[in-house]
């Protein structure tokens, strides 16, 4: 059941309280309203909210000094501030150090509104108990995720063998932890292998184990993954780099539910969950030969398609939040969060690396932040944004001044007389402004490469 975001003002103005409390009960929340800072922290301890909103000027503890508590309690939790005129300063500097927004008084409502359901997006809370449990590393509350996610769930209640496609940087093995642990398999071992990234020789070895004397260096028996699996799942990430022979050794294990180790005569009985992964086109590898056809068909029972980060946008402030959380923790640092351009800027960005090229943003911009939060220009560096080049507005006009000039010299040829009817200038006046800027006339009659040389000047 989807319930109304709670949340709590402070005012000390009795009617400004109630008109507030009636508006924002109108627009669905549920309000608490209180008259001081005091009163403000004692209902913060019953009952935490989604959002507060209070006066800048209260009575005894003021609303800044309020703004301070809830930092220290709740880091995250996004305050609007009201202010009047003359305490506009000092709204400010909170915003500086982790306000969400302030409004000067009288404020617009509607302005008021739109900054709560900002405000409420950005910090929409994504913590997963009881049933939910099983994808708690899942942080997501798109629509697409919720559709992949319900059909994971489904899916993990058989022992179908499963195919995970996606892009680098999707998150694809933690999706196969969540159908383990929704699984009946959940209390057995999940076992993880990357394909791609182990020499073909020892692959096999690594999957299957060896007996002693096998090969040259085995010195002792070896149990294999599939072995160490059992009972659970085997996730074999990177399954379209698997090579063609060993192909036919995982096709042979999965049809007759048993492994032989390297070098052994017997082969053992074992109970694995295989699910697999893949930023490869399987389809085109079977067209050019490096996947087999009977191997595919026996790995993809059922498909989970995870889509790039770019197509779960709604996420990427939630990502941001939540992985914020945990590296600021590692690192010992007090981040109450990300500016709101600092957001906006992590919401357009184009994401190639998709959710591991996010956690590696704020990784770098946790590690360099040295106020409590995260500015623009950190993200613009951790996500490598050329800078504009801000220029005094006395040298933008210069430059454009220059460089009007040097397009009319350009289209009349260098004709004084022509250019400055254009520019609705008389000669003299237009003369004075080409000795100002350095621009000779005749420079202008020659070839090409003249006038680009002058414009290089």
């Amino acid at each position: 059941m989807q319930t109304h975001p709670h949340l709590l003002l402070v005012d000390d103005d009795a009617d400004l309280l109630r008109l507030m409390s009636l508006r924002l009960a109108a627009s669905g929340y549920r309000v608490t309203a209180v008259a001081s800072a005091e009163a403000a922290l004692a209902s913060l301890a019953m009952d935490l909210p989604a959002l507060v909103i209070a006066d800048v000027r209260l009575p005894g503890k003021d609303g800044l000094a309020l703004f301070d508590e809830i930092r220290t309690q709740c880091a995250t939790l996004p305050v609007i501030l009201l202010t009047a005129h003359g305490s506009i300063p000092d709204a400010v500097e909170a915003t500086a150090r982790g306000a969400f927004a302030y409004l000067t008084k009288p404020y617009d409502g509607k302005v008021l509104l739109e900054k709560i359901a900002y405000a409420l997006s950005l910090t929409a809370s994504n913590h997963v108990v009881g049933e939910d449990a099983w994808r708690e590393e899942l942080v997501s509350r798109s629509q697409r995720m919720a559709e992949l996610l319900a059909e994971a769930k489904l899916v993990a209640t058989s022992d179908a063998s499963i195919l995970i496609r996606g892009a680098s940087g999707t998150g694809k093995e933690l999706l196969a932890r969540a159908v383990h642990r929704a699984s009946r398999r959940a209390e057995a071992p999940f076992v993880a292998i990357n394909c791609g990234a182990i020499p073909e020789q020892l692959l096999e070895s690594e999957l299957f184990g060896h007996v002693k004397g096998a090969f040259t260096g085995a010195v002792d028996n070896r149990v294999g993954l599939f072995q160490a699996a059992n009972g659970g799942t085997l996730f074999l990430d990177e399954i379209g780099d698997m090579p063609l022979p060993l192909q036919v050794k995982l096709l042979r294990v999965l049809q007759e539910r048993s492994v032989r180790q390297v070098g052994a005569n017997d082969s053992v009985a074992v109970d694995v969950r295989v699910v697999s992964a893949t930023h490869r086109d399987l389809d085109v590898a079977m067209s050019e030969g490096l996947f087999r056809d009977d191997l595919y068909y026996r790995l993809n029972v059922v498909t989970l398609a995870l889509p790039p980060l770019v197509e779960r946008r709604e996420d990427i402030t939630l990502l941001a939040n939540h992985f914020l959380q945990l590296i600021a923790a590692r690192y010992e640092k007090k981040l109450n969060g990300f500016a709101p351009e600092a957001l906006e800027a992590l919401m357009v960005a184009p994401w190639p690396g998709n959710v591991r090229q996010l956690y590696n943003v704020v990784e770098q911009v946790c590690a360099l932040c040295t106020g409590p939060l995260i500015p623009l220009t950190l993200v613009q560096r951790a996500l490598q944004v050329p800078s504009l080049e801000v220029l005094r507005y006395a040298d933008a006009k210069q430059r454009f001044e220059r460089d009007y000039l040097i397009q009319l010299l350009k289209l009349t040829d260098g004709n004084v007389a022509d250019a400055a009817r254009l520019a609705d200038r008389n000669r003299t006046e237009f003369y004075r402004l080409l000795q100002k800027n350095g621009l000779d006339p005749s420079l202008f009659r020659g070839d090409d490469d003249t006038v680009a040389a002058e414009r290089q000047n």
